[in-house]
């Protein structure tokens, strides 16, 4: 089936060769970084996980967000997933292959990644991040492949996959459930002591991940003869948008509990997201992410009305506008703000604000661009069977 990804037209090539070209300079800017050492970055001894981990945070949940069409179409039987189901599980290969691509440029050295297999530390919640990580990579290879290629077989996938199929579901959640446990079991990072993370963390991955895929199928519906289906899409703008609900619900749950009980470690990280913090010792305010995180808030607000009004309209190009601003909605809460605001003030009440080099962008854009190259190729190769089926049909 590898060969369907070298058949395309001008269009399509000449997406993959941007997409080469960005990854190549991904790979000068982590030359350098390599070579440098972790000085060529922004982190600092107030903030050592800098946009690599925001990163990485923010696409565990998008690879989660794949198990809001594994599981109505295998748990439940919903066969109006059927057509776009296999498009979740290689959305979460691509999104967990990015996951480790950030870790390994977080570590600086990619060698240290092998401490984690040499000299385990079951005490860690690094070492069980690393086994749900690389185990729910396994099972949507091996799930996504072996379904696929028994449909370009014209035959129905061999009974072993069920049970790996079954046990990729809990596995989903566990993925973002671990992660979320690297954050509030730091009792250091008052923000991020909170119970309800990780249930804001899989509310947004449920909205964040199938918003992405609604996004990409309507552009395959333009560029292909691909169609996921009305009565999908609908189901999906409503996965998208109580998902979304509830992540706001959640958000609001933590600025009531700040500010009505006055916490002073969640009051003044939510301050410095939203309003600004000023160093009282200089009189200097801090407040580089207080525009993403207001724009997120109203991107988050005005994609979910958009969302419903879209169905009701029934209008692809809305919808997908709406799919725009909850992605990035999410993108910047998880992948700004909750992280990089953590630090806010450090542990003895200090302000350092951290500000990602030239060189961590380029390596965040080659690895986004790896990414969405391998999504390509395994959509490519998804879509052409499913269409070639339905001519043989």
């Amino acid at each position: 089936m590898l060969e369907k990804a070298l058949k395309g037209n001008v269009g399509y090539w000449a997406w993959i060769l941007c997409l080469l070209g960005i990854m190549g300079v991904g790979v000068i800017c982590y030359a350098v970084q390599f070579n440098y050492g972790l000085g060529a970055t922004g982190m600092s001894r107030d903030v050592t996980w800098g946009i690599y981990i925001s990163q990485f945070t923010f696409l565990v949940g998008v690879a989660a967000g794949g198990l809001m069409l594994v599981l109505p179409y295998y748990l439940h039987h919903y066969k109006d997933f059927g057509r776009i189901t296999i498009l979740g599980e290689f959305m979460a290969i691509a999104a967990v292959a990015m996951c480790l691509l950030f870790i390994m440029a977080d570590l600086g050295q990619p060698m240290r990644a092998l401490n984690v297999v040499f000299h385990p530390t079951p005490n860690s919640m690094l070492f069980y991040d690393m086994i749900v990580l690389n185990g729910y990579l396994f099972l949507n290879v091996v799930c996504g492949w072996v379904v696929l290629h028994s449909e370009y077989k014209g035959i129905k996938y061999p009974n072993w996959v069920k049970p790996l199929i079954y046990l990729s579901i809990p596995w989903a959640v566990s993925i973002h459930t671990v992660t979320a446990f690297l954050y509030c079991g730091l009792p250091g990072r008052h923000f991020w002591l909170t119970a309800i993370l990780a249930p804001r963390f899989l509310a947004s991955a449920f909205a964040a991940g199938p918003a992405l895929l609604m996004v990409i199928a309507l552009i395959m519906k333009q560029t292909t003869k691909f169609n996921v289906g009305r009565v999908a899409q609908d189901k999906l703008v409503t996965i998208i948008g109580y998902a979304a609900i509830l992540n706001f619900f959640f958000l609001g749950c933590e600025i009531f509990v700040a500010y009505y009980s006055q916490i002073p470690g969640h009051m003044h990280t939510l301050d410095y997201l939203f309003f600004g913090l000023t160093d009282h010792a200089t009189g200097e305010v801090y407040n580089n992410l207080v525009p993403f995180m207001r724009a997120s808030v109203i991107m988050g607000f005005a994609g979910i009305a958009l969302l419903f009004f879209s169905r009701s309209q029934k209008s692809d190009s809305m919808l997908a506008i709406s799919c725009i601003l909850i992605f990035v909605s999410f993108w910047i809460d998880k992948g700004l703000g909750l992280v990089l605001g953590g630090f806010v003030p450090n542990g003895m009440e200090q302000i350092t604000e951290y500000i990602p080099t030239g060189i961590e962008i380029g390596v965040t854009a080659g690895i986004w661009a790896t990414g969405f190259f391998i999504i390509t190729v395994l959509y490519k190769i998804a879509i052409s069977v499913k269409l070639e089926n339905e001519k043989t049909a």
